[in-house]
């Protein structure tokens, strides 16, 4: 069975946090779906609260400390990232733009990823468009058409026997996992294969 790595990143500062939330969210409704088309799902889920002082440090000497040099690491290796972001002042945090910072410029470069962002009111739900978006065009990342923003009023409420959310987050599942089926332009290659001299000598020589 093939498998699909995702590192999920919630740039929530409360506990419990709407980010997180939205991002598990996310992350079980791609989950499920990549499951039923028959792949095998490693999930990551990082709190970038957590690392807030090893990206500050990184920015100051340029070294990423263990925890924060794994979890680069993972989104190296990953195929798929499932971003969510609270806002602040009609953009993305200042936490969450530090820790795409510190990373490598091309190692998003054709990655799959789904948005999110989560506010106090509606009026920030343009900042997937106009803040998100941008970022992960300049980092070369291919990401999903749905993001999801959610706000108070999402949390609870239903309309019509459904959730809106839910059926927002079941959306940009859905194209998010399409972006992850078949080959992964985003996925690093596999390292080369040290062969012993001898064979590589016979290899050169050829049959006589």
């Amino acid at each position: 069975m093939e498998t699909r790595r995702l590192t999920v990143l919630s740039a929530g500062l409360g506990v419990p946090s709407s980010s997180r939330l939205l991002a598990d969210q996310l992350a079980a409704a791609a989950g499920r779906r990549l499951t039923a088309g028959g792949y095998e799902v490693v999930a990551d889920v990082v709190e970038l609260r957590d690392l807030a002082v090893d990206i500050a440090n990184n920015f100051v000497t340029g070294y990423a400390a263990p925890r924060l040099a794994e979890v680069i690491a993972g989104v190296e290796a990953s195929d798929g990232i499932i971003a969510v972001t609270p806002v602040f002042s009609a953009s993305y945090s200042g936490l969450f733009k530090s820790f795409f910072d510190v990373l490598d410029p091309k190692s998003l470069d054709g990655k799959a990823v789904l948005l999110g962002a989560t506010g106090g009111t509606d009026r920030h739900q343009m900042v997937l468009d106009y803040a998100l978006r941008p970022l992960f065009s300049y980092l070369r990342a291919r990401t999903a058409a749905t993001g999801v923003f959610a706000g108070p009023q999402d949390w609870g409420t239903t309309e019509e026997g459904g959730s809106s959310l839910a059926d927002r987050i079941e959306r940009a599942a859905s194209e998010f996992t399409l972006l992850l089926d078949g080959p992964q332009p985003g996925r690093k290659p596999a390292p080369l294969e040290s062969l012993p001299f001898e064979q590589l000598l016979a290899g050169i020589a050829g049959p006589r």
